[in-house]
């Protein structure tokens, strides 16, 4: 679930979606995102793909961010 809109939300730009979704994860965490913020936001998954490969994904990253 992505309370800010995601991918779609921003327009898919690339290069800067893997950011922002570590961004926007680390805000939850922090607490400081108003109106959309998810009660309680104690860990955080984004995952992020891009180019292919024969079919497949060329590359994908994972990070599990936790807060304090």
């Amino acid at each position: 679930m992505n309370p800010s809109g995601g991918l779609v939300g921003r327009g898919h730009p690339l290069a800067a979606t893997g950011l922002a979704q570590v961004v926007e994860a680390t805000w939850q965490l922090r607490g400081s995102c108003g109106a959309r913020q998810v009660p309680g936001a104690r860990v955080a998954l984004t995952v992020n793909t891009g180019g292919i490969i024969g079919g497949d994904a060329a590359l994908a990253a994972a990070h599990v961010l936790v807060g304090a």
